[in-house]
């Protein structure tokens, strides 16, 4: 972050100053959360879902903040350091909207119902084989984390590529206003939230928000495969390109191949290859070599930062767990998502079994019966060895998967993870693949950890059985 003074910040958010000797002082490191508070930061009080920042003011100042960020409202009567605002968000969003346009940096919004951080993680390998830049870190895709992104901005920062969230209607039009992004991406539509976005139209609409955003001297890069993508296109200013398989796209790939861990196509003559799990990211892939090449790199730069990219925690990523393959996809989940996770594990190449490990899909309202029965029957239809369902609609993918053809005695469904747990100890054998997955509120990536003690206790017991003998 560029140093801000006191006075630029009181200045921008309309603030009023208490107990500040010096308003000249420079920072260069706004913290949200008084736990990560360092010498030297500005403590913004923001009230969260669970938590309100104010009630952690002081612990803040003991950690080394040299001022905090307050709402008029919640102001302690005391003479610590604060700047008083009305509203701390909308202050917040002020601050980023005027940092932000300090900057020359290329600013490119991703957002999408699936695919958003894989997308956002592949533009920056590629555009870094070129340019200097930054990229919104772990998940800082909603109110707190765009503005917290785009405060990452130095001078001689050249791109920066920023996710957008959209957790109800009218979100990515707000995180918009605060980015002015220049270029705009859209991976894929589809079911997710909806049980605050009430219908699948408003979705699309909501997604859309990024591309009328645009300037004129911007694009839109558009998953042109996706029918939902493409209705967003007339909402745009500027020029538009359609990235997919099909024929009506700008960006055309070809001879696709898929490997453990591996995935290859061709664009025209151009071959390239990246290093992701699952034939879903060919999408990723596509949309970071069109804006590699709007921007004017070659394809062999392109070809070469595409090579450095590496799958985020939690996203399709491989680990070698003892005897087993594990590909580690808990971050999140929807019905989209879920497809491509049968596809994953069908397409792996392994003599071993191959097992699903799942947790409900949440958010999806009323029709959450509905697409859990569906993933039922494309479990069957991927052809994979085992299936354990955990949660409240455990039940429903298990009947779907048998109605269409599954034995009952290769899948579970379970209530809790525990027991889950003990039917996968069951069917583990040396050379199985385990998939898990499921929403984020489910905590699936604690089945991945168990893994990885079951991985160690074997070792233990095996190296102890070695030295018996």
């Amino acid at each position: 972050m560029q140093p801000i003074s006191l006075n630029e910040l009181i200045t921008v958010t309309e603030g009023q100053s208490h107990g500040i000797a010096d308003l000249n002082f420079r920072f260069a490191r706004i913290a949200i959360d008084s736990r990560q508070v360092q010498t030297g930061d500005l403590f913004w009080a923001l009230e969260g879902e669970h938590h309100d920042g104010h009630s952690f003011i002081q612990q803040a100042l003991s950690n080394g903040a040299i001022a905090v960020v307050i709402d008029g409202d919640k102001a302690p009567d005391s003479n610590i350091p604060m700047i008083i605002v009305d509203d701390t968000l909308m202050a917040f969003w002020d601050l980023a909207d005027w940092y932000r346009q300090q900057f020359d940096a290329l600013v490119i919004g991703v957002t999408g119902s699936v695919g958003k951080t894989t997308t956002r993680r592949m533009i920056s390998s590629v555009l870094s084989a070129a340019f200097v830049g930054i990229e919104s870190p772990h998940n800082y895709n909603n109110e707190f984390g765009v503005p917290l992104s785009l405060f990452q901005l130095e001078a001689h920062h050249e791109f920066a590529v920023i996710e957008l969230g959209a957790a109800q209607p009218g979100d990515i039009a707000e995180l918009a206003d605060i980015a002015h992004p220049e270029v705009g991406v859209i991976t894929a539509i589809g079911p997710a939230h909806l049980d605050a976005f009430e219908n699948f139209d408003n979705i699309t609409k909501t997604k859309g928000e990024l591309i009328e955003s645009l300037p004129e001297s911007g694009f839109a890069i558009l998953n042109g495969d996706d029918k939902n993508v493409v209705k967003t296109a007339d909402r745009a200013a500027c020029q538009v390109i359609y990235i997919g398989e099909k024929a009506h796209n700008d960006l055309i790939a070809t001879n696709v191949i898929t490997e453990n861990g591996w995935l290859g196509f061709s664009i025209q003559e151009t071959h390239f290859e990246v290093p992701a799990t699952g034939r879903h990211h060919l999408t990723s892939a596509l949309i970071a070599i069109a804006i590699g090449r709007q921007v004017d790199m070659s394809d062999a730069q392109i070809a070469q930062g595409l090579r450095t990219y590496t799958a985020a925690p939690g996203r399709s990523e491989v680990l070698t767990v003892g005897p087993w393959t594990i590909i580690d996809d808990t971050y999140n989940a929807n019905p989209v998502s879920m497809t491509a996770a049968c596809r994953t594990l069908r397409d792996w190449k392994t003599a071993g079994k191959r097992i699903l490990v799942t947790g409900d899909m949440l958010e999806l309202g009323e029709w959450s019966e509905d697409f859990h029965r569906v993933f039922g029957s494309e479990v069957v239809q991927a052809k994979i060895d085992h299936l354990i369902s955990v949660g409240s609609q455990a039940t429903t993918v298990a009947r779907s998967a048998t109605k269409n053809g599954m034995d009952a005695g290769c899948l579970g469904a379970c209530t809790d993870q525990t027991t889950a747990m003990l039917l996968l100890d069951l069917w583990l054998e040396p050379g199985a693949v385990v998939l898990v997955k499921g929403s984020r509120a489910t905590h699936m990536d604690a089945i991945v950890n168990e893994l990885k003690q079951l991985a160690l206790h074997q070792e233990s017991l095996d190296v102890s059985q070695r030295k018996a003998a």
